[in-house]
């Protein structure tokens, strides 16, 4: 199991990693719900260095909020799961 959030955590690092470079050069970006998607699923903390690290989607309060929202969704699934 930790592994594959490891792995997962990488992959949403390397999206958030690759997303940035783009938006440098102007070129295709990844959308955004593929960003949340991959946050959701594989790891906020890939997201979070992501976006720390490379400064990247911090300043975009749309983008914020639906992280966020993701983080809470996470969390009260997280509290279900443990609670049962």
């Amino acid at each position: 199991m930790i592994f594959f959030y490891l792995i997962g955590t990488i992959v949403t690092f390397v999206l958030f990693m690759i997303d940035k470079s783009q938006a440098i050069m102007k070129r295709w970006r990844i959308p955004e719900w593929v960003l949340l998607l991959s946050t959701f699923l594989f790891g906020t903390l890939g997201a979070l260095l992501g976006m720390i690290l490379f400064r990247h989607k911090i300043s975009k309060k749309s983008f914020l909020a639906k992280f966020f929202i993701v983080v809470a969704i996470q969390f009260a699934f997280i509290f279900i799961i443990y609670n049962n």
